[in-house]
């Protein structure tokens, strides 16, 4: 289990750090009691819940239990549990800003001075900031340039973690898949439906695939579609793209489309990424045969 604290300064970003983390393939949790961290760790590693990422955001608003922090991380270290603590923070001029066009009263100010409520909370969170393992100041960050942050620190070399990946084959007679992000025509390789041992067949099965397979622009072009997919998962994922629908079509979609669909399928989940498939056409002839069988429409 990878397990994120996230704290920091109120007003410093927090909300939205949240919903990118989210977007990552984080469980997070927040405002969860300091003092049950170390049960709620135990749960999730030894429960059925399997969870691989979780981000606990910890932070001034659970007043004095926020003092529980520091020996619930040391209870993580004793039960031999690693962790990350992510601090964000921002000037004391950012902070008061975004507080007055919020109109949010700080946690810590609510008889006082909004700068004398940050000057406090800077005091409390001080000893945690200094065992922080990233610091990120938010100051002149925009929402973009802060989840950029977070996938420099947290996604880059971890197999597009976040990002779905669909796969559709498909016939190109029975319309592109609407939701479509990439489209790929693969009719320019020669069609196994002219092969009358093959055309019932589908891309599935060894004798077709082998067929597809033999021609020098089937493996040119599986080479050169995976090498450009490698390349544009950290793309997506840096834009905080969450699904990616790659569509593959031939004429039918019964034998080339579904083959090389399989192909980047296979290839994509022996680098750790999270990707399903759809041949939604494989079938659709077969359908279309057994309703012009011996009537009319």
């Amino acid at each position: 289990m990878e397990l994120l604290i996230i704290t920091g300064m109120s007003g410093a970003g927090k909300s939205l750090c949240v919903k990118y983390f989210e977007d990552i393939g984080y469980f997070c949790v927040d405002n969860l009691p300091p003092s049950l961290i170390p049960k709620f760790a135990e749960v999730i590693m030894h429960g059925k819940s399997k969870l691989e990422k979780v981000a606990l955001i910890i932070d001034i608003r659970g007043g004095a239990m926020f003092l529980d922090l520091l020996p619930a991380l040391s209870t993580l270290t004793d039960m031999g549990i690693n962790f990350k603590i992510l601090f964000l923070d921002a000037s004391d001029a950012v902070l008061v800003k975004r507080f007055k066009e919020s109109r949010r009263m700080h946690p810590l100010s609510k008889d006082g001075r909004l700068s004398d409520g940050i000057a406090e909370e800077r005091k409390i969170l001080q000893t945690i900031k200094d065992k922080a393992d990233v610091t990120i100041d938010t100051s002149n960050l925009s929402p973009q340039q802060l989840r950029e942050a977070i996938t420099n620190h947290f996604v880059k070399g971890k197999n597009f973690s976040g990002l779905i990946i669909h796969i559709v084959s498909f016939g190109f007679k029975y319309g592109i898949p609407i939701d479509s992000d990439l489209v790929f025509d693969v009719r320019f390789i020669p069609n196994p439906y002219y092969v009358p041992e093959l055309k019932s067949r589908t891309g599935l099965e060894r004798e077709v695939m082998d067929y597809i397979m033999n021609f020098s622009e089937t493996k040119i072009f599986i080479n050169k579609l995976f090498d450009m997919i490698i390349f544009l998962l950290p793309q997506y994922v840096k834009e905080g793209k969450r699904q990616l629908i790659i569509a593959i079509g031939c004429t039918g979609g019964r034998h080339r489309s579904v083959a090389i669909a399989d192909k980047l399928y296979k290839r994509l989940k022996r680098r750790g990424a999270n990707v399903v498939i759809q041949h939604r056409d494989i079938n659709r002839d077969d359908n279309a045969n057994k309703d012009n069988k011996g009537g009319t429409l």
